[in-house]
């Protein structure tokens, strides 16, 4: 039996849903070629920041202006702002590159957290080359003078800010702690979010108990996180326009199935080819194969879905009716 294994994301094609996420490894062209070769269908870049930019536009400025007043003609030793290449050119080349050397789609990654200037970098993206944009928002409401809906107002600008920009397909990747999960993904895939990647894994800061020192802490990911971004993609599958990609936990054949099941669009991989090397895609996508043709899937697109909210004969699974059986069935030695 032969099993079609393409999907579509962003409005590519991609020949199976398993996609490289921004990773260390999707650093440079070597690496994207090493995971092209082991089958991955599509490759995140690293995201470059929104700090990255400013400060390099600043540091150009600043130079510009050292010294100027203390001569007259000091304003006229410098070139014009114009004829200084600021902002993220190795990033750029970075892109140009990986498009001359890959067959398969590059999503170069632009983080940032205010709508403003820097978000015109999105059109230098596309004249890289950029097959799409992923919009990796990163916004920590630390203030207790930040109200939700502010919150919420700043992403859905900053989106419009970016798609403004551009004529290539803008995916989102937020954090999954917005209080209305399913209004917001609506918003933010009407403010022209052509994919949502559901969820962004903040790092957490720990504390040094010898140094007396906060320090960051990254901890890959297991598959026991698949489940949140399992959840809310089972139930806006049906409900968004936007296409759904999952990130965060995906590490075995069985882990891919069941989000792609839920309704994900493509599932993208960080932690687990970190953790056992490019080659590790050539196994999942011959399990995901494997199991579709046990259970006589003819292609990923009639599965895609197939239990999420709308389709499963169980909807209540997914909201508060799963809480309390989970509660009520969990047992132990001590129970």
């Amino acid at each position: 039996m032969t099993v079609d294994l393409s999907t579509r994301y962003l409005g590519l094609e991609l020949k199976h849903p398993i996609v490289a996420s921004a990773s260390p490894l999707t650093s440079s062209v070597d690496s994207l070629l090493r995971l092209q070769d082991a089958g991955v269908a599509a490759v995140v870049l690293p995201s470059l920041f929104e700090e990255q930019i400013e400060h390099e536009e600043m540091a150009t400025h600043n130079l510009m202006l050292f010294g100027a007043e203390l001569s007259p003609e000091a304003q006229g030793f410098f070139p014009e702002m114009r004829e200084y290449r600021t902002g993220p050119e190795q990033y750029l080349q970075l892109i140009s590159d990986a498009k001359r050397a890959l067959s398969v789609p590059v999503i170069p990654s632009l983080n940032g957290y205010t709508p403003g200037g820097w978000t015109e970098i999105a059109r230098k993206f596309q004249e890289a080359g950029a097959d799409a944009i992923e919009l990796n928002v990163y916004f920590l409401a630390a203030s207790i003078d930040d109200t939700s809906a502010e919150v919420e107002n700043r992403y859905v600008e900053l989106v419009e800010s970016v798609t403004r920009q551009v004529s290539i397909p803008v995916a989102v990747k937020v954090a999954p702690y917005f209080s209305a999960m399913a209004n917001m993904a609506a918003r933010l895939s009407n403010a022209g979010a052509a994919g949502l990647v559901l969820f962004n894994r903040f790092l957490q800061p720990d504390i040094l108990l010898e140094e007396l020192e906060v320090a960051p802490h990254l901890v890959l990911s297991t598959s026991d996180e698949l489940r949140l971004a399992l959840r809310w993609i089972a139930i806006l599958r049906g409900r968004v326009s936007a296409n759904l990609a999952a990130t965060g936990g995906a590490h075995t054949a069985e882990d891919v199935l069941k989000l792609l099941l839920a309704g994900a669009d493509c599932v993208m991989l960080a932690s687990s080819l970190l953790t056992h090397g490019p080659k590790h895609v050539t196994g999942l996508v011959r399990g995901v194969q494997n199991w579709m043709v046990e259970h006589e899937y003819v292609s990923v697109e009639q599965m895609k879905g197939s239990l999420s909210q709308q389709s499963c004969p169980d909807p209540d699974a997914f909201e508060r009716s799963n809480y309390m059986k989970a509660l009520k069935s969990y047992t132990s030695e001590f129970v």
